[in-house]
C-alpha cells in the first residue's frame, strides 16, 4: 500500500527489471488489490524506464478471477434463486411429479399443497388434504425438522439445563415435548426429544431454528457445563422423516413395517419411540407423536431411502385413500388443535403467554428460569394465548388484527393484544384464529373487536379455548 514511483525507479536501477521481480522486491500489488489496480500503474512506469511498450515489458500473473466480479453477484441472495441455494427434501422429486406447489421455509423448499385436476384455488386443495387426513390418513414429509443426536452419560442432566421441563426422568423408548427459554425468560424454541437408549437421545427442533439451537447447545456444553459427558451431532440431513396421521395411520404403518413389531395402543402408546425394520433389512425409527391432533406417527428412514419411502407409504395406504398433504394443511390442522408454531414463538412470548407455564419446572433450574419470573412477565393481566371464532361464522379475518374491547375506540391505549395465526377450518366450517389477549384465559365467551385498520377490516370475534378440536386429546391417544 505504500509503494511509490521512486521505489519502482530504484528497483529498475538495481536490476529488478522483470515485472515479477519488481513486484516481489517492492511488494507492489500484494496488498488488498492483489495486482488488479496498482500493478497496472507499476507496469507503465517500468515501460517508461525501459523505453519499451507495456506488452514488451510484460505483465505479472493476476490471481483469479481475472474478470472483475459483478456487484450483482456480490449481492447474493438479493439476485434471485441462482445465488440463493435451497435445500430439497428427500421426497422433492416425488412431490414435483405430483404437481406440488412449493414454498421456501428457511433454506428449504417444501411442498405447500398438492392440487388435483379441477382444483383451481389453493384452498380447495388444502381443505381436501385436511379432510382426507382427519377422515382416514395423510402423509407429510417433515424431514426439514432439525435433528440433533445427544450421546453420553450426562445427557439427561444436560437437557434439564437447556429445557424448562425435566428430561432426566424420561425413560428409554419414550418421547417428551420440551420448551427452551432464552436467558431473558422469553421462549426460544420448542420440539420433542426422544430417549433412544440409556445414553442416547434425539432432539427435534423447529425447521428455522435448527442451526441456532445446535449453536446454543454447543455453547452450553463447552462453556457453561464443560464437565458433563455430552456429545452433539447434527443429523438433519441423515434422515428422511414422514408424518403419518389420521384414524387409519396405524393400519397403513402395519402394512409397511415388518410384522414382528407390535404397534398396538398398549405396546406402542402415545409418545413412544423405538427402532423398527422395513422389508426385513432397512432399520427405521418410529415416533408416536402428532402435530395434527390425530392418531399420528413420524417414521424416519436413512435419507437415501426417502424418495422410495414416500412412494411406498402412498401405495400401501391406497386402500385407505392415503393422501399426501403439504405445509398449508399441516398449519391448518395444528391451528385446529391449538398447537403453537413460529407465529406464536416469535421472540416476544413467554411460557405464561403460551399457556405453558406448567412446563417451567419448579424443582430444577434451567436457562432463563430466573428472569421468566419477572413481575412484568407474570402479571395477572398479561397476554395469554386464546382461540377466536367470528361471531358471524361467515366472516373472515386475518392475522395481525388487534383486539379492542367492544365499544372502545380503536386507539393504541385500548390495544389488548393481537391475532397471531388465522386459517379457514374445513373441519369446523369457518375461520378460526389463535392470538394473545390480556387476561385471555378468564375471558372465554367474551366478544371483542378484531380491528385491522391498515387493511380496512373489522370483525367481532368470540374468545374461546385455543383447542378448537378434541381438547381432551382422545384422537391422538386412540
Amino acid at each position: 500500500n505504500d509503494v511509490t514511483t521512486r521505489d519502482i525507479a530504484l528497483a529498475y536501477r538495481e536490476g529488478f527489471s522483470a515485472p515479477e521481480h519488481a513486484k516481489r522486491y517492492t511488494t507492489l500489488g500484494t496488498a488488498t488489490d492483489q495486482g488488479k489496480t496498482a500493478n497496472v500503474i507499476g507496469l507503465s512506469l517500468m515501460a517508461e524506464l525501459s523505453g519499451k511498450t507495456i506488452a514488451e515489458t510484460g505483465t505479472t500473473l493476476f490471481r483469479p478471477p481475472y474478470t472483475p466480479i459483478s456487484i450483482g453477484a456480490l449481492a447474493g441472495r438479493s439476485c434471485g434463486p441462482d445465488f440463493k441455494p435451497l435445500r430439497l427434501t428427500p421426497s422433492h422429486q416425488w412431490a414435483s411429479r405430483q404437481g406440488a406447489v412449493f414454498v421456501e421455509t428457511g433454506h428449504w423448499l417444501r411442498a405447500q399443497w398438492f392440487p388435483l385436476a379441477g382444483e383451481d384455488h389453493w384452498r380447495q386443495s388444502v381443505d381436501r388434504e385436511v379432510r382426507a387426513t382427519r377422515q382416514s390418513v395423510g402423509v407429510c414429509d417433515v424431514s426439514t425438522l432439525g435433528k440433533i443426536e445427544l450421546q453420553g452419560r450426562d445427557c439427561g442432566e444436560f437437557l434439564d439445563h437447556v429445557y424448562s421441563n425435566r428430561f432426566s426422568t424420561l425413560e428409554p423408548g419414550r418421547v417428551r415435548y420440551g420448551l427452551m427459554l432464552r436467558e431473558d425468560g422469553i421462549v426460544y424454541d420448542d420440539g420433542t426429544t426422544a430417549r433412544l437408549s440409556d445414553r442416547r437421545y434425539l432432539m427435534t427442533t423447529t425447521t428455522a431454528n435448527a442451526e441456532l439451537v445446535l449453536q446454543r447447545l454447543e455453547f452450553a456444553r463447552q462453556c457453561l457445563w464443560p464437565q458433563l459427558d455430552v456429545h452433539l451431532t447434527m443429523v438433519t440431513d441423515g434422515w428422511a422423516q414422514f408424518a403419518v396421521a389420521g384414524p387409519n395411520a396405524r393400519h397403513l404403518l402395519q402394512a409397511v413395517i415388518d410384522g414382528d413389531h407390535d404397534l398396538s395402543n398398549d405396546a406402542f402408546p402415545h409418545l413412544a419411540c423405538g427402532e423398527v425394520t422395513i422389508n426385513g433389512q432397512i432399520t427405521a425409527r418410529l415416533f408416536r407423536i402428532s402435530f395434527s391432533g390425530e392418531l399420528g406417527y413420524e417414521l424416519a428412514v436413512p435419507a437415501r431411502y426417502g424418495h422410495a419411502m414416500m412412494e411406498v407409504l402412498i401405495k400401501a395406504g391406497s386402500p385407505y385413500n392415503a393422501t399426501p398433504y403439504g405445509l398449508e394443511a399441516l398449519s391448518v390442522m395444528r391451528l385446529e388443535k391449538g398447537h403453537v408454531a413460529g407465529n406464536e414463538i416469535n421472540g416476544t412470548t413467554t411460557a405464561r403467554n403460551l399457556g405453558l407455564q406448567k412446563m417451567v419446572s419448579p424443582t430444577k433450574d434451567c436457562i432463563g428460569k430466573a428472569l421468566s419470573r419477572r413481575p412484568e412477565l407474570t402479571a395477572d393481566d398479561c397476554l395469554e394465548l386464546c382461540g377466536f371464532v367470528p361471531v358471524d361464522r361467515g366472516a373472515e379475518f386475518l392475522a395481525g388484527a388487534h383486539f379492542i374491547r367492544r365499544g372502545a375506540s380503536e386507539t393504541i391505549e385500548n390495544d389488548e393484544g393481537w391475532m397471531s395465526s388465522v386459517a379457514y377450518s374445513p373441519t369446523l366450517g369457518h375461520h378460526i384464529g389463535l392470538g394473545f389477549l390480556k387476561g385471555g384465559s378468564q375471558r372465554h365467551g367474551e366478544t371483542v373487536l378484531a380491528a385491522d385498520p391498515l387493511r380496512n377490516r373489522r370483525t367481532h370475534v368470540e374468545v374461546v379455548s385455543p383447542h378448537f378440536l378434541d381438547p381432551a386429546g382422545e384422537r391422538m391417544r386412540g
